[in-house]
């Protein structure tokens, strides 16, 4: 069983980290491992995120000064989940996913800013596309938000949580 906590678009600039750190506040605590799908800004925030737990990270528009993948693809407990920032315009961004990453059960994705969790059919199974929003610039959506990727007895959760 293993907790994951999921972030996008911190957009925290050197010296900022503990900003995200006050405002994630004890949920860093029950990360077993933490995702960030880009835009972090600075390497300070993922230092910072790693205190608490393995941190995998990608690589987001923003990102200029970090050496971060473009997509990354992790394992947890048997469960596949792929991360990319930018998954594209919203018009047919389920096939654009599954075509990027079919073998992903799911498929964490940043850039709009916009919590999203939908399920889609990929050659006769589920998938997750899940966009955690972002916990600090909630800019378009209604409140500012995080997401949680839970493993227990072999299923999957996903869980949008908002600030």
């Amino acid at each position: 069983m293993s907790a994951v906590l999921v972030l996008a678009d911190t957009h925290l600039g050197p010296g900022r980290a503990s900003t995200l750190v006050d405002i994630l506040g004890d949920r860093l605590h029950l990360a077993d491992r933490i995702i960030h799908a880009g835009d972090i800004i600075s390497l300070d925030v993922l230092e910072a995120l790693a205190c608490y737990a393995p941190v995998t990270a990608v690589k987001g528009n923003n990102d200029v000064d970090l050496e971060l993948p473009s997509s990354a693809l992790v394992q947890i407990d048997g469960h596949r989940i792929a991360v990319v920032h930018d998954s594209g315009a919203a018009a047919g961004r389920s096939s654009r996913l599954a075509d990027m990453f079919p073998d992903a059960d799911v498929v964490v994705f940043g850039h709009s800013h916009l919590p999203w969790d939908q399920q889609v059919e990929v050659a006769g199974r589920v998938q997750r596309h899940f966009n955690p929003g972002s916990p600090t610039q909630r800019r378009r959506a209604p409140t500012r938000s995080i997401g949680w990727i839970r493993t227990d007895d072999n299923l999957l959760r996903c869980r949008l949580e908002h600030l």
